[in-house]
């Protein structure tokens, strides 16, 4: 074999050795970027963890200049779905309220032997039901000002920049409500609202009922048919009625409502 032959064939031998696509003279891959390289990896890992650490992660996300952007969108769309919840949690106790009361209604007015006192009972419970009913309210209401919030100053003014918004700090308050939630209402007032939405025209039903159930079914004096046990009718009448008339009075008292953006009765007779 001469010298020309062996050359040739170690240059052939070279060439098979190399890597598809690989450069000759520096053995690098011609179509490899910063994306694909090796350490493409580690530069994304850098880059997660200093977004990570940075303190202003947040900042720019909903801008001034931006308007209703796609994160306000889904901000509002999120609030949206937990103020429904929190809706639907006050219709399963009072949808729960009305089935006691028919049931009571029903089972005392079935015969004349049937004991007035049940009725009493149905007040009790539908006591029961009004606090549970102002708890949950007091939780709706957080998530309902947020959402009234953002339509008075997002979406109103999307819709009507003359207007202006209607609190010039309620990114801020917004802001603070998000870092740290709290009760807009008091317990009061919460009980107040349910009262006069649901619950007093309850009671009166059942004020209605015991009044029937003692008077009619009977020919003895009120007084005697109202009695429990040992405890005379008098003492119970009064009781009832100092109950009643406390519902009343927390109910009708007047107030400054704190609670944002409910239409109320008052609302209406000034449209008539």
């Amino acid at each position: 074999m001469t010298d020309s032959q062996t050359a040739d064939r170690t240059d052939d031998t070279a060439t098979a050795d190399e890597p598809d696509g690989a450069d000759a003279t520096t053995g690098t891959d011609p179509g490899a970027t910063a994306a694909n390289g090796p350490d493409a990896g580690a530069d994304s890992d850098a880059a997660a963890d200093a977004a990570a650490a940075s303190p202003h992660v947040g900042a720019g996300l909903l801008d001034e200049e931006m308007g209703p952007s796609s994160a306000m969108a889904h901000l509002y769309r999120g609030e949206i779905h937990r103020m429904k919840f929190w809706r639907e949690r006050l219709d399963r106790t009072t949808n729960w309220a009305v089935i006691v009361i028919a049931a009571l209604l029903t089972w005392a007015f079935s015969g004349a032997d049937n004991p007035h006192y049940l009725l009493l009972v149905g007040v009790a419970t539908l006591t029961v039901f009004l606090v549970i009913e102002s708890r949950r309210y007091r939780g709706y209401d957080i998530w309902r000002t947020r959402v009234r919030t953002i339509q008075e100053n997002v979406w109103a003014y999307g819709l009507d920049p003359d207007a202006g918004v209607a609190d010039e700090d309620w990114r801020r308050n917004l802001g603070r409500d998000y870092r740290r939630p709290t009760l807009k209402i008091t317990a009061e007032e919460a009980i107040a609202h349910r009262l006069r939405r649901v619950y007093l025209p309850l009671f009166a039903v059942l004020l209605a009922a015991w009044v029937i159930r003692i008077t009619a079914f009977s020919t003895a004096p009120w007084t005697e048919t109202a009695a429990v046990g040992t405890v005379p009718g008098v003492v119970v009448a009064a009781v009832v009625g100092a109950f009643f008339v406390g519902a009343v009075v927390v109910a009708c008292r007047p107030r400054t409502w704190h609670a944002e953006g409910e239409l109320r009765r008052e609302d209406l007779r000034k449209e008539r």
